[in-house]
């Protein structure tokens, strides 16, 4: 099943605001429906295909048949960007400049290098795309000659599992619930758990350095990945055959995050936990988003650390959005509408579980919080993937409204966060559409946390337009508050220039000279992650 091309994610999950909530939205924000209607899958005038005959028969020998080797106006259209909330609304509007020229569909690591030569003989860009979740521009490369989209969902396959090890070898197009289906018969888990869990894909969380929900217990993608395999226009690239090696520096690291840019990831090698017998989440609240912090520092420092810990501030908590389930109708007085709301989650043998809990418990009393039983935990698990859908829902009722995350050492966050805070509304509050801007911590580190801004807006007159002020002044906020450009959600087009920045002039360089080293004609998904030369 393909996502929704206009959206996020199954049609048949998204769900209507109710009245009360677009009233909300009228009456805080100003938001009012959009002047014209979205267009219709079959109203986008889609160009027709550019590549020569001799183009498209050396693509479809390279993967076996002409049947995997797509020009129809509708496989190219679901193929065009991600899914920001620029991507969505551009798609709306029936702007399809970014449209790939073909689809291509491998099967294995050599079809993979068989379509890298085609395309080096016709000139031709490449995109790696595996879940299309990317939210950063991840999936639109500078426009300088035509360029395919190399979609990877035939490359879906367990090929090993080592169970004395606890190791499995993933092909790259595989689908986050399908490889826990794969890992859970053979009674192991692969632990992670992004919000775009139900759409992305192995190979998109190596090559973006994805992070789970589940992160404080099962670690970041990147810490999972013990081996994997680049197929590169120059050839092939193996890395990593023990779990930790002083043999010079980990390619494996080179790789990871490389967005696509210097080669297609055709396999990963991954480490495994056993599948965890109890799953407990519940819910806590702070008087205040620093003194939940606070509580949060300590169990990531001190121990013991939840398998899954977050902590919305007063805002997102007040609005309902730790709970996007029950989004405007947060609880009043006592409960998770007053102060922060923050949900501890604990998976593993029963026994564990209970002993974890009972300490971080001590914990987080002792930091001032206040139990609030598991059914506030229990409605997070069961709405953790529904945000997008949400976002989806405002859009259509003309609201805008997006996300952006950053992360800090422990000393930064509160500058970091009210830094951030303070762009996005001033900037969109001088384009005439102020804001509502909350924020959670959703990543804890024993040296310092994520941060994951939501902002809603009305859409104004140019709903594009008004964005891209507001998004260079909370990427100039992240830089000189001292955060890094992206946590999880990569580089992209979107992020380039301050991650040139936050790489620094040599550093950049460097990693020039691995580009042209693997990509000398720069085929590979032109001008993301690096600007081209």
């Amino acid at each position: 099943m393909d996502m929704l091309w206009s959206g996020w994610g199954d049609p048949a999950q998204a769900t209507p605001l109710p009245e009360t909530v677009i009233g909300l939205l009228r009456d805080l924000l100003g938001v009012k429906p959009a002047a014209t209607a979205p267009v219709t899958l079959d109203e986008i005038p889609v160009p027709a295909c550019p590549l020569t005959a001799e183009a498209l028969g050396a693509l479809a020998g390279a993967v076996g048949d002409e049947a995997h080797v797509r020009t129809d106006a509708e496989t190219r259209i679901r193929h065009t960007r991600g899914k920001s909330t620029p991507d969505l609304l551009r798609i709306r509007g029936g702007d399809v400049t970014d449209v790939p020229a073909a689809v291509v569909l491998p099967a294995s690591h050599d079809d993979v290098l068989a379509v890298l030569g085609a395309c080096a003989a016709h000139g031709l860009a490449l995109v790696p795309f595996g879940g299309g979740t990317s939210v950063v521009g991840g999936l639109a490369p500078e426009r300088r000659r035509p360029f395919v989209a190399l979609d990877l969902r035939r490359m879906d396959r367990l090929l090993a599992l080592d169970p004395v090890s606890r190791t499995a070898t993933l092909q790259p197009g595989l689908r986050a619930p399908h490889a826990e289906a794969l890992l859970a018969e053979h009674g192991f888990t692969l632990g992670h758990f992004p919000q775009s869990y139900e759409w992305a894909t192995i190979g998109g969380f190596a090559a973006a350095r994805s992070s789970g929900q589940a992160s404080a217990g099962y670690g970041r993608f990147d810490e999972m990945v013990l081996g994997l395999t680049l197929a590169t226009p120059e050839g092939t690239l193996e890395a990593g055959r023990a779990p930790r090696s002083a043999a010079g520096p980990d390619l494996r690291q080179l790789v990871l995050g490389s967005e696509g840019a210097f080669g297609v990831i055709t396999s990963v090698t991954v480490r495994l936990r056993p599948l965890p017998r109890t799953r407990v989440y519940e819910g806590w609240r702070f008087a205040s988003f620093e003194e939940g912090a606070a509580a949060l520092r300590r169990l990531a420092q001190d121990g013991p650390r939840p398998t899954v810990l977050r902590l919305s501030d007063e805002t997102e908590t007040l609005i309902g959005l730790a709970q996007p389930g029950a989004i405007g109708s947060p609880d009043t007085g006592d409960g998770p509408g007053a102060g922060c709301q923050a949900i501890a989650g604990y998976e593993g043998t029963a026994e564990d579980v209970a002993h974890r809990r009972e300490l971080a418990a001590a914990v987080l009393r002792e930091c001032g919080g206040t139990y609030l039983g598991e059914e506030p935990g229990e409605r997070w698990a069961h709405g953790r993937y529904s945000a997008p859908y949400l976002r989806d829902a405002l859009l259509d009722v003309g609201a805008f409204a997006e996300t952006l995350e950053t992360a800090a050492f422990w000393s930064r966050v509160p500058e970091l966060y009210a830094a951030v805070r303070a762009a996005l509304t001033t900037a969109l509050t001088e384009a005439g559409t102020p804001p509502l801007v909350m924020c959670h911590i959703s990543h804890v580190y024993e040296n310092g946390a994520s941060l994951y801004f939501t902002v809603v807006s009305a859409q104004g007159e140019d709903p594009v337009a008004h964005w891209a002020p507001a998004k260079r002044a909370a990427g100039e906020a992240i830089l000189a508050a001292g955060g890094t450009i992206s946590h999880h959600h990569g580089v992209g087009t979107d992020h380039r220039d301050w991650y040139v920045r936050e790489a620094g002039p040599l550093g950049v360089e460097a990693l020039r000279a691995v580009k042209r080293r693997l990509d000398p004609a720069g085929l590979l998904n032109p001008g993301v992650l690096l600007p081209r030369d």
